[in-house]
């Protein structure tokens, strides 16, 4: 009989924000077929963490495991199983990402979500490449962005605006992004035109841009940020918001967000290929801190509090 394996890791038992999480412990199931179980070394943290289990929503069933992607190595694998990359051996280093309870120790998930993770790619960065990196491809896509136009993206130096940034630049497109002074550096780094955000931010894009704006990708839900992709993007269906769900549908333009089936969709499909993109160095995920496993509740005040300046990974 298996020896049985238990682990630690942080649920949610309730609606509320972070300090009303534990941190259990909990019996590691055995991998089935289509299953492969993880050493975790590293979470990924994300606003997604906290938000779904911030107040109530319909469907939730608690308890709710925290935590939608991780880097880690593979502890076991399942009968006839397979990576979603291909292959698959206890001790492969591998990236998993829309599992659900990636703030734990080990733990056992799908293997059609479980990719081999590219050498060069340190772990708390793997751990925080998919979701960012996935929301930004999405972006992209629905606005149609291509080569040679000009975009504006409103939150440039956050996590989802440098992928964009990047992403972008692959596609063959200029960006000009909005963010605070203290961003302007980040923006600059993966090559956007920063523009400060604030009164008569439509004309110090229109002067920055010296031509056409294509596309307007909002990642901030402003009112300012959506005004101002309104008056400078002639087509509403290339302006997008992962944040203004409510402008959006009265002005007629994209809102995405993971939870739809579309966005889950598509999302997956890109994948492999973030991951090729980041493996070459051509997307890179910058990290602001690092933080013990132990002290979820501490990353998630600091990602709360705003620019944090990179993304942050837990470390069990």
């Amino acid at each position: 009989m298996a020896e049985r394996r238990s682990a630690r890791q942080w649920i949610a038992t309730q609606f509320g924000g972070p300090e009303t999480w534990e941190f259990a412990e909990r019996e590691v199931p055995e991998p089935g077929p289509g299953e492969v179980t993880i050493e975790v070394r590293a979470a990924g943290v994300n606003p997604a963490d906290y938000k779904h289990v911030a107040s109530p929503r319909p469907g939730t069933e608690f308890p709710v495991p925290i935590g939608y992607e991780l880097a880690g190595v593979v502890t076991a694998i399942g009968p006839g199983t397979e990576l979603a990359s291909g292959g698959g051996a206890v001790g492969d280093e591998v990236v998993a990402f829309r599992i659900q309870g990636g703030y734990a120790t080990e733990l056992t998930v799908p293997a059609k979500d479980v990719f081999a993770k590219p050498p060069r790619l340190a772990e708390e960065e793997a751990a925080n490449l998919l979701l960012a990196g996935s929301t930004a491809a999405q972006m992209l896509h629905v606005t149609d962005v291509r080569d040679g136009e000009t975009i504006l993206v409103h939150g440039a130096s956050g996590a989802v605006g440098v992928s964009i940034l990047q992403q972008a630049a692959e596609l063959g497109a200029r960006v000009i992004g909005t963010a605070s002074e203290a961003g302007f550096a980040r923006v600059r780094r993966f090559g956007g035109l920063p523009v400060e955000y604030g009164p008569g931010l439509a004309e110090r894009v229109r002067e920055a841009a010296q031509g056409p704006i294509a596309a307007a990708l909002d990642t901030v839900g402003t009112d300012e940020a959506v005004d101002v992709s309104l008056e400078l993007v002639p087509d509403r269906l290339r302006i997008v918001t992962i944040v203004a769900a409510q402008r959006a549908e009265k002005e007629g333009f994209h809102a995405v967000f993971g939870a739809q089936p579309e966005s889950q969709r598509y999302r997956d499909s890109v994948r492999a290929r973030l991951l090729e993109l980041a493996g070459s160095g051509r997307l890179q995920v910058p990290i602001a801190r690092t933080y013990p496993l132990a002290e979820a509740p501490e990353a998630l005040r600091f990602l709360a509090e705003g620019h944090p300046g990179g993304k942050i990974a837990l470390l069990p």
